[in-house]
């Protein structure tokens, strides 16, 4: 059973819009969805809420720490609260999958993602959770830090949102544990694949 939500991304408003910040957006989603508000917490490094329920207490994060140290804010909560990687998702973008495209699995490598290498190297276990949202990829590898940097277009956007409100929908099979539906549910959907002139 899921006992901590993290959404990666990067703190300030200079990267509030920004592709990188997709993990953000969706703990967002969750916390609205769910009636938690996060709030900054210096203890964790992260805007934090605590949502109650009869399973025993939720954990959302928002790592404030800039994405290549996001273990740092993870794995300071987990090990206080003794939260197994298991019981650990992380959202994060995705740049192997096309804006609005949506993958779930549990562990695996990090693909060069900053932020999922540090909660490997901070946990010490790559078992945790990972919700991919698909921002798409620039074509050229140099190009990918200045792309995951910047704000996607009026479209891509809108794929994205519609990924992460899809995602939502499934919020309560993984809250309840049932990874398998919750797969299920989020990998049955049918993304639009963007349009190949449409501009990055």
């Amino acid at each position: 059973m899921l006992r901590l939500l993290v959404g990666l991304g990067n703190p300030g408003p200079e990267y509030e819009d920004t592709r990188h910040n997709a993990g953000f957006w969706w703990i967002d989603g969750v916390g609205r969805q769910l009636g938690a508000t996060l709030v900054p917490e210096r203890a964790w490094h992260a805007r934090v809420a605590r949502v109650d329920r009869a399973a025993g207490p939720l954990w959302l994060l928002q790592p404030q720490t800039y994405m290549n140290v996001s273990g740092k804010s993870v794995a300071a909560l987990a090990r206080y609260y003794k939260i197994e990687p298991g019981q650990i998702l992380v959202a994060h973008d995705e740049l192997d999958l096309p804006p609005g495209g949506l993958k779930l699995k549990q562990g695996g490598g990090h693909a060069g993602h900053n932020g999922l290498r540090d909660i490997v190297a901070q946990l010490g276990s790559a078992d945790f959770w990972r919700l991919r949202l698909g921002i798409g990829h620039p074509g050229v590898k140099a190009e990918v830090v200045d792309y995951v940097l910047r704000k996607p277009p009026a479209a891509q956007r809108e794929a994205i949102a519609q990924c992460i409100a899809a995602s939502l929908d499934a919020l309560d099979l993984l809250l309840a544990g049932q990874m398998e539906r919750a797969t299920m549910h989020l990998h049955g959907r049918a993304p639009k694949r963007p349009d190949p002139a449409a501009p990055r």
